[in-house]
Parts: structure tokens; sequence; C-alpha cells
């Protein structure tokens, strides 16, 4: 048994920043499925929304985040996250993070921040890295792991499941506390156990359970799927945010066109050249990616056609490249220059807005097991994620977490003794082409049944036949020796269940979920949260 003081699931934002304040307390794992670069944070291009300009104010950044989320939001929540973000963003700048400057103040001498403007902001608040923020905080954040000798980072290991003393003991009358997780190792195919009195979910959002995603192949919804079977509280799983604009270009996979080219004038039209956002709000291409991605989705039905287009082409050809290097470098390779042509954009699942239930400072109703981050639901997003609020969530909430961790530290297994994993007959998987077909009919069904736009009728079918492929998944691995694919499988085929059962939940319209039987919103599920437990 591998014993550490804080045991961190995910290499993101939330997983880095919250090893970087534990570490001078004890010893940390980092456990992460790919390498320790890979996650959603490293794919997020638009940025970081914080008040750091005179003309902004948090009273506006509040104001747009409370009406993004549609009436769900926590406002004390939004509150205490929109104003201790400054202090987080100049944290991350003195760990070395290079946010663009604006190059007018630069040619006069003065070094202020380029501020990006995103859908559904009032004010120009969104710090960038150009086009590739996430992959700039990634590699400060990772620097500063690498000189923390307290801190452990174990690359290509997958978690299997939490352990807690309930499950231990096999009964609910004692406190029900996380005491850490057993983890396939996914080279050898052995399976370890990890134990410490914090577990902190990290482990980002569900997009990978869509066919068109902007995610990458690592989001299966994991954390959330490990905490709902040790009975953890998981709340608006219906509120997945599909992003309006991801590259359509049958070998481009999830490449996503930043909500930052509409914030700079990209204007969204048909294939015939219309302009067509004026027909569904006065904000045109810039309102909040819920209307903008049910706006495309409609057009495309309309048409019949396969996509829409971006157009950014009335710009100057040398600010565009300046802006946006790597989405005009990437689209140029698959034979499309932004400069002077429209890019084609279809919708595809973007963010997770629910997840744990968790308060401000990521703690979950199991003790010892915290959540940060796109697996965490604080109430911050409500209905909706305002643009690029999810990285300062991440940011403050991980410090927060990380202060709540270190004043509670204890130590966590007592009398328990944590047996290892036990394989008992399973055998090696024998179809392996079961899990591949399971995976493809778990995605395809979501996207036709559970996307954008719903139906109650959709939704029941969708639930009829989850509720079939989990019993096929569930025999397949209590029968065979774990595998990463079954894992995942496994963990999209529970998140799939837990979307469908919230939209079922909620019978009105209401930010990202939309239901053409509940057009509407009903004030009845205004502040109320669709809740689910084991």
């Amino acid at each position: 048994m591998k014993q550490f003081d804080f045991l961190i699931l995910g290499s993101g934002i939330a997983g880095l920043s919250f090893a970087l304040k534990v570490a001078p307390h004890g010893r940390v794992a980092i456990i992460t499925k790919k390498n320790k670069a890979e996650s959603n944070t490293n794919y997020a291009q638009g940025g970081i929304a914080a008040v750091t300009s005179k003309e902004d104010s948090f009273e506006s950044h509040v104001r747009d985040t409370l009406e993004s989320g549609a009436g769900l939001c926590n406002e004390a929540v939004v509150r205490q996250i929109v104003e201790e973000g400054p202090a987080r963003i100049q944290e991350l700048i003195e760990l070395g993070m290079k946010f663009s400057e604006s190059e007018d103040a630069r040619s006069h001498g003065r070094h202020e921040l380029d501020l990006g403007k995103e859908g559904g902001h009032s004010q120009r608040r969104i710090l960038h890295a150009k086009d590739v923020t996430g992959r700039e905080i990634e590699r400060a954040l990772l620097h500063a792991i690498a000189q923390e000798p307290n801190i452990q980072i174990f690359e290509n290991h997958i978690a299997i499941d939490l352990i807690t003393s309930q499950k231990l003991r096999g009964n609910s009358e004692f406190e029900n506390r996380c005491l850490g997780v057993y983890v396939l190792e996914k080279s050898s195919g052995k399976v370890e156990t990890f134990a410490a009195p914090v577990t902190l979910l990290a482990t980002g959002g569900c997009g990978k359970v869509y066919l068109y995603t902007t995610n990458p192949d690592i989001a299966t919804g994991d954390g959330v799927a490990m905490a709902y079977r040790v009975g953890a509280a998981i709340a608006n799983m219906e509120f997945i945010q599909f992003h309006p604009t991801c590259l359509y270009h049958p070998k481009a996979k999830s490449f996503l066109i930043s909500e930052a080219v509409r914030g700079e004038g990209g204007v969204l039209m048909t294939l015939d050249g219309v302009e067509f956002m004026n027909d569904y709000h006065p904000l045109k291409s810039l309102a909040t990616r819920d209307v903008v991605a049910r706006a495309i989705d409609s057009e495309m039905k309309k048409s019949g056609a396969d996509c829409v287009l971006l157009d950014i082409t009335h710009k100057p050809a040398k600010f565009v490249i300046a802006r946006f290097p790597n989405i005009y470098k990437t689209c140029l390779g698959y034979g499309i220059d932004i400069t002077k042509e429209p890019i084609p954009v279809v919708p595809a699942a973007h963010h997770q807005a629910g997840g744990v239930v968790t308060n401000v400072d990521g703690e979950t109703d199991i003790a010892g097991l915290y959540a940060v981050g796109e697996v965490a639901c604080t109430g911050l997003h409500g209905a909706n994620r305002l643009a690029s609020n999810s990285l300062l969530e991440a940011l403050v909430c991980a410090h927060r977490a990380a202060e709540k961790a270190i004043g509670n530290q204890q130590s966590a297994i007592g009398n328990l003794s944590i047996p290892p994993w036990q394989s008992g007959d399973a055998n090696n998987p024998d179809e392996l082409v079961v899990v591949s077909h399971n995976w493809d009919e778990i995605r395809r069904l979501m996207w036709d049944y559970v996307g954008i736009v719903r139906t109650n009728k959709r939704l029941q079918r969708a639930q009829a036949r989850l509720a079939n492929l989990q019993q096929e998944i569930s025999e397949y691995y209590w029968n065979f020796i774990v595998t990463a694919d079954l894992l995942e499988l496994r963990n999209i085929a529970t998140v799939a269940e837990l979307i469908v059962r919230c939209a079922l939940l909620r019978p009105e319209s209401r930010g990202l979920h939309y239901n053409l039987d509940y057009p509407n919103q009903n004030p009845e599920w205004a502040q109320r949260d669709s809740v689910l437990r084991k």
C-alpha cells in the first residue's frame, strides 16, 4: 500500500494548484491517466475571466455570471469566487504564467494585460495567452511542481474506485470517510492501493460521453462516476454545455474555435452567407453559449446542413494571425485560411456544469473527499457556465480546498486495514469488441437523444437503452480483469445515466437544458438543483 498525506486524481489546473498549496504540509501523490500535461486545462484556448481593469467591477462580473446561470447560481458562491479571483491570478503570474499584454499599451511604453471579451460578458475581462492559455497555465504549474520534492506524479495510472470506511465495514452506521483509491497501472495491468487522509477529485468533465466533443480522450467523467458509486451527492448533470464552434472537418478531431473569435468580431452565417444570430438574440454572435448552440442547431436542422460558418475575414489578416496563432496555423493545416475564408463550425459537447456537490471549499458530503474544478458542482455556473469562469473557479476553489484540507488533516485510516485489490476468478477479456461497441453506442445514443435539444420521449428511450447497456457492462466488469478501456466505459455509462436522470427530473427549459415538451422556465424550479444519490 502506498501511503501519502494528500492524494490528487487529475493533473489540470485544479489538481496542480491544490498540490502546490498542500506540498509544504505533507507527501503528495498526483495520479493522472496519461501524461501529466494531458488535461482539459491544456486545451483551454479562451482564458480566465477576472476583474483586473479599472473599467470593470466585481458587481459587473457577478451580474454577468448570474444572468448566464439563468436563476440557478448560488450568489454567495459567485461573489466569493469573483472577488477572490484577482489574488489567485496574481499568484499564477508569480509562478511564471505569462498572459498576453496589450500591443497598444506596449507601443506607448506601458505594460498592461490584453483583455479579451467573450459571449455573455459586459466588459473586457478575459486574461489570455494568445489562444493557448491552457497550455501556458499547464507549463507554469508543472514547472513549479517540478521544484517540489514532496510531490510525486504517477503518470499512466487510472483510478478504479474510491475506498471508503462504509464500504470496508459493509454498513452505513459509521461516518462515511474516504480512505484512498484503488489504481490501475496501465502498462503492467497491476492494481495498487493508494491511501491518504485527504483525497481530491480534480478529474475534469465528461465530454467523451458524447459523439462530438471539444474535450480530449481522457474526459470520461471518472470522478463523478466514482463519487456517485460511494454515495456522494451529484447535482445538475443535465446541464452539459455544448460549445457552439468546433471546427467541422473530416480530419479534424475535437478542435475548438475559441469563443474569443466571436469576441473579436467573428460573425456566424449560414452556408449561403446569411447572418442569422440577430433572429435569436440582441447580442447576436456574442450571446451566451446555450443560446448560440441552440441557434446553430436550429439553423442546421432547418437547412439540412452539416455545419454553419464563422467569418472573421473582415478583420485585418495581421490582427487575426497575431491574436489567434494556434487557430490560424491549425486551420491552415486543413486547407482553411481564416483570414480569407470563413471557418466551418458545428456545436460539440464542451463543459459539464453540474457534478459532485461541494461547497466553495471543495468539501463533498464524504469526509476526507474533496472535489475541485469541472468535476464539482459549487453553484457558480448555475444552468449555464459563463465563458472563461471555469479556470477561475478551479484556481479559487483549489486554494480554498487546500486551506481547508490542511486545517482538517488527520489520520483517516485508524484501525481499518485496507485490503489489497482482489481480482478473484476474473479472466483476461476475450471479446474486446464488446467494449468498443458499447462505448460507441453510448456516445451516439447520447448525441442523438440527450443533445442540445431534448424531449421526454427521447430521454425515456435513452434511459431504457442505457439500463440494458449498464447490465452488460456490469457483467463484463465483474467477469474480466480490469483494463483502462473497460474502466472508462463503466464510467461513461454511469455518467450518461446520471445526465438522463437529472434531465428527466427537470420539467422545464433552463440554460443548457432545453426540452421541447417544456419550452419555458418553471418558476418552481428556480434555485432548485436536481440532486441524485446512489
